[in-house]
């Protein structure tokens, strides 16, 4: 695979994990959401988010979902940069 590409996947994946994060810290800092940006970063998480929350439902008020996205992405990212 050439060098660009994996590089380039390589920083959307990283960047998906980035905004998983800052999802993470701004449920809880400002619960009930804000601005643009607050928004942008739903709109950008959720369609990886709500199929692992289909398929593990929060448990005791916890979403394990950003944590099992964050640790499939990165084996994403390992996968793709050994190719």
């Amino acid at each position: 695979m050439p060098a660009v590409l994996v590089n380039f996947v390589q920083l959307l994946l990283s960047a998906l994990m980035l905004l998983i994060l800052a999802r993470v810290i701004v449920s809880w800092v400002a619960p009930r959401g804000g601005g643009g940006l607050i928004a942008f970063i739903y709109q950008a998480t959720e369609p990886i988010l709500a199929p692992i929350r289909r398929l593990i439902p929060p448990t005791a008020g916890l979403d394990w979902a950003p944590l099992i996205a964050m640790l499939v992405l990165g084996m994403i990212i390992r996968v793709v940069v050994r190719l």
